[in-house]
C-alpha cells in the first residue's frame, strides 16, 4: 500500500497522520506542487491525500499548477475510484475539480469552533464513533458553496454549511483541520496570509492565545484524527484488496 500526498506549502503536510502511517509501515510520497514538483503516475498509489495551502482554488493564473492538480483529482476520483482525503484547500479542490462551486465566505472562519455531524454523516462509516458535535480548528476564508454532483454533506458549522462531504463512495473532503500537532498553530502563524486572517478575525496578537487553546485541545484533536484515519484506511484496504 502506498499513499500519494499533494502539498501546496511545505508546512501544511499530513501532520499527525504521518505518525499513524509510519506506525503502520505505510509509505507516503509527498509532492510539493507549489515548488514545481511533477505529479506522478497515479497507478502507483492506493489513495490520494490533498492538503491545505494559502492559495485559493480559482487562482490558476497565479498558481498554474492548480490546473493539472484538478485534472489529477478528477482522474483519481472519477476515473480510478481512488480513496481521496482532502483537508481545507484539498476539500475545496475536490469540490471545484468535480463540478461544485467554491468562493469567498462572507466572514472567515478562524479559531477553535464547533462542528456538527449531519444525519447523513452519522450514517457514514468515516464518522463511526464520533460525537454529534465536537470542536475543531478552522482557518479559512473560502468554502464549498455548492457541492459537486453526487456529494453528500457530512458535517456543518455555524459559518460554513459544508464542513465535510463525501463524493461517491470513497472521496472525502474536510474543511476543518484534522491533522494537527503541537507545532501546527505556531508554524502556520508564520505564514503572512494566515497571520493576517487570524488577526483580522480574532484580534491583533491572537496567535499565542490560539496556540495555547489548541495545545490544550490536542488530545481530543488527535483522538478524532485517529478515528478518522482508521475509518479512511479501512476503506483504502478494502479498495486495495
Amino acid at each position: 500500500m502506498r499513499i500519494l500526498v499533494f502539498q501546496h506549502i511545505a508546512i501544511e503536510h499530513p501532520g499527525i497522520f504521518r505518525d499513524f502511517l509510519a506506525a503502520d509501515g505505510i509509505p507516503c510520497d509527498a509532492v510539493e506542487l507549489d515548488a514545481g514538483e511533477p505529479i506522478p503516475d497515479l497507478r502507483g498509489y492506493d489513495a490520494l491525500w490533498v492538503m491545505g495551502g494559502p492559495m485559493d482554488v480559482w487562482q490558476e493564473a497565479e498558481h498554474p499548477w492548480l490546473v493539472p492538480e484538478k485534472r489529477a483529482i478528477r482522474e483519481a476520483v472519477l476515473e480510478r475510484g481512488m480513496p481521496y482525503l482532502g483537508v481545507c484547500l484539498g476539500h475545496q479542490l475536490l469540490g471545484a475539480a468535480l463540478g461544485g462551486r467554491v468562493g469567498p465566505m462572507p466572514r472567515p472562519e478562524v479559531g477553535i469552533l464547533e462542528v456538527e455531524v449531519t444525519e447523513a454523516g452519522r450514517r457514514d462509516p468515516i464518522f463511526a464513533g464520533s460525537p454529534a458535535r465536537f470542536a475543531a480548528l478552522h482557518w479559512h476564508g473560502a468554502e464549498v458553496a455548492d457541492v459537486p454532483p453526487g456529494a453528500v454533506v457530512l458535517a456543518r458549522s455555524a459559518l460554513c454549511a459544508v464542513q465535510a462531504m463525501r463524493v461517491g463512495e470513497r472521496a472525502y473532503g474536510f474543511q476543518y483541520h484534522v491533522e494537527l500537532t503541537d507545532r501546527t498553530v505556531r508554524e502556520w502563524g508564520e505564514v503572512p496570509e494566515y497571520a493576517c486572517a487570524l488577526d483580522a478575525t480574532m484580534g491583533e496578537g491572537a496567535l499565542p492565545r490560539l496556540d495555547a487553546e489548541a495545545v490544550r485541545a490536542m488530545p481530543a484533536f488527535n483522538r478524532d484524527a485517529r478515528r478518522l484515519y482508521d475509518g479512511f484506511m479501512r476503506l483504502v484496504r478494502r479498495q486495495a484488496a
